[in-house]
């Protein structure tokens, strides 16, 4: 089978859409029956095509940038050119998951949408998304075959109501080959953030992150956090960090390739996403990470895997914006050695038995084989 991928950018880009889509596509490739070409916008600026772990790669250059969505004007030629047999595309991103529909319908071919998470925006921003929402997501999702959401609490979403019929659900993964522990003794104290800096991002909430380690430092004065990620909003938050005095204790990191990131989860004490928007928050695939890494994790209660979290014990799921809990269990997780050892522990088991990505890419090859 022939299937063409469309994430609207895609490895060396950093992004939780862009992991979901190059480790599907790397277990897919692996089956004798199975080619996988990526079509995306060339960003960060790359080769136009290769062949990447098996996965070919088409990068096309964009002309602008709406709303997070890359517009490359030679995607609808591209797409009518490629011979394929199914054609997956991914929502939050328009343009890309638009064009594949209408390739789709054309080609008379299937289409499967995996829709991460709802599109919004503020301001000018919302009143396009809410319109796009009305009419042409409304397209997509009825010309679907199949829709694929990643936790099952996203079937309640206002937009997916009609689709409960078509609707399955299959979560993220993680590679536990590469996201392991480390030999090495952690650094105390140390706590490891990982995101895009830009205002699309601002949803992972590393703004209430910041005041809580102020309360955080008064009782743990070594506590260190690590941001890893880039973006316009940078040096918005450095400015934050020196007003609130915490210099000393907060290090921006940039970009992280692949293996610094695997190298501060492996470092870290403990690893926090504290999202701020069910709407926006699809998954949480960092969470992942961070437990096979056997990482403790805080997280809020809309983060996909939080269930699970709980259910294990493999660190501390708490309300949305909550600051005052926030700092609270960073302290008890930071205070209490054997604990992190315990919740890591918990972590790596819960990885292992569930979230595998070769166990996500076999219940995907197989929805492939059910449509075809």
């Amino acid at each position: 089978m022939k299937v063409i991928q469309t994430p609207v950018r895609f490895y060396p880009f950093i992004g939780g859409v862009e992991k979901y889509v190059y480790y599907i596509s790397r277990e897919l490739v692996k089956y004798s029956d199975c080619d996988v070409k990526v079509v995306c916008a060339n960003e960060p600026d790359s080769v136009d095509t290769e062949v990447y772990n098996g996965i070919n790669i088409k990068r096309l250059n964009y002309t602008v940038k709406v709303a997070n969505t890359n517009v490359t004007l030679a995607l609808p030629k591209v797409l009518l050119e490629e011979e394929f047999d199914i054609i997956h595309t991914h929502i939050p991103t328009p343009w890309s998951s638009d064009w594949s529909n209408i390739a789709s319908r054309l080609k008379n071919k299937p289409l499967v949408v995996t829709y991460h998470n709802d599109i919004i925006g503020e301001g000018f921003a919302n009143f396009i998304a809410k319109f796009y929402n009305s009419t042409t997501l409304k397209l997509l999702l009825n010309r679907a075959d199949r829709i694929i959401i990643t936790q099952d609490d996203y079937i309640n979403s206002s937009h997916l109501q009609n689709y409960k019929d078509k609707i399955v659900t299959i979560p993220n993964g993680v590679d536990t080959s590469l996201f392991k522990a480390s030999e090495h003794e952690r650094i105390g104290n140390q706590i490891f953030f990982l995101s895009v800096l830009d205002r699309f991002h601002k949803y992972k909430g590393l703004d209430y992150l910041i005041d809580a380690l102020v309360d955080v430092k008064k009782k743990i004065p070594s506590v260190k956090l690590v941001v890893g990620g880039k973006g316009e909003l940078l040096d918005f938050y450095k400015s934050k960090v020196k007003e609130l005095g915490l210099e000393d204790n907060v290090e921006f990191k940039g970009f992280l390739t692949d293996e610094e990131v695997i190298k501060c989860y492996q470092e870290s004490e403990l690893f926090i996403l504290p999202s701020i928007s069910s709407l926006q928050e699809g998954f949480g695939i960092v969470v992942l990470e961070a437990l096979s890494c056997e990482t403790p994790v805080i997280s809020t209660d809309i983060v996909g895997v939080s269930d699970d979290v709980i259910e294990t014990e493999s660190g501390i799921i708490i309300p949305p914006k909550d600051v005052e809990k926030l700092k609270e269990s960073i302290i008890s997780i930071l205070e209490d050695k054997e604990l992190i050892r315990t919740m890591g522990a918990n972590g790596r088991r819960l990885v292992k038995e569930k979230y595998e990505w070769k166990k996500i890419a076999q219940s995907i090859h197989k929805l492939y084989e059910e449509l075809l």
